[in-house]
């Protein structure tokens, strides 16, 4: 299931996605999001299957920096010597100048929230090559794309849409699969759900940042975790969490809860 000129592929746990940004005849594309650690060579492989052996990317763009997110960005960055964007607020945590709140392994309810406390939380320093995504909402070298703000599972998280399509990619602002749980990473059980909750620490702003994106009535959306979705099962999935998100996302309790 793919979106016109978008495409992903799977880093043990989250998602990468190529979107081909070409115009006149000329093929070029961006990537979003850099995978877990270690997955450089992953995502090399994957870029010369659908591009070519030395194709590079126009730029990398972040939905935010968690370890799971930028794993493979350092390398990427200065392998392809390109620039990496990402929301302002998202900055201090690719400079070194500020590490992310602990992950909560009380809630969730699933084997990988149990083990998060063993997840990087630190953040990372990309120097000079990571700007500040543009203020008027728009995205380098993305033409017909716009970043949209969707804060709570980090303070700079920003999601990608293109309204000419109604294709969006979500990052973490919501997820279709239940990543606390172990089985269900392993299956990829397709089913829409919050943020994952041991590494959210503003349940209110996640609310909200769901209720932006449903109001934005997407076709197909692309998230950091799990398959694609698209049409009215899509559309009935962010209803339900945009609609009941305090029952369907938010812990009973933990460490960030209130």
């Amino acid at each position: 299931m793919e979106a016109l000129g978008v495409s992903y592929i799977r880093t043990q746990i989250a998602n990468v996605c190529f979107v081909k940004t070409g115009e006149n005849g000329k093929e070029t594309w961006v990537l979003i999001d850099a995978g877990i650690p270690g997955s450089k060579d992953q995502i090399l492989n994957a870029v010369a299957e659908r591009f070519g052996e030395s194709a590079r990317p126009e730029a990398i763009i972040l939905t935010h920096g968690h370890f799971d997110h930028v794993g493979a960005v350092i390398d990427l960055a200065q392998h392809w010597d390109v620039p990496v964007y990402a929301h302002e607020l998202e900055l201090p945590y690719l400079t070194g100048k500020a590490d992310y709140p602990e992950p909560d392994p009380t809630v969730g309810g699933g084997l990988v929230a149990y083990i998060s406390p063993v997840f990087p939380h630190g953040g990372i320093d990309l120097g000079r090559r990571v700007h500040a995504l543009p203020q008027n909402g728009s995205v380098p070298k993305m033409p017909g794309w716009c970043w949209i703000h969707t804060p709570g599972h980090t303070e700079g998280h920003v999601s990608l849409y293109r309204d000419e399509d109604g294709t969006l990619i979500a990052g973490d602002a919501f997820i279709t699969t239940k990543q606390e749980s172990l089985l269900s990473v392993l299956t990829q059980a397709r089913e829409i759900h919050g943020p994952p909750a041991y590494f959210t620490p503003d349940w209110q702003s996640s609310w909200e940042s769901v209720r932006k994106l449903r109001a934005l009535h997407p076709r197909f959306a692309i998230t950091g975790h799990g398959r694609p979705m698209s049409g009215q099962p899509l559309s009935d999935g962010l209803d339900r969490l945009a609609h009941e998100f305090d029952r369907i996302a938010i812990p009973h309790h933990g460490r960030y809860v209130h």
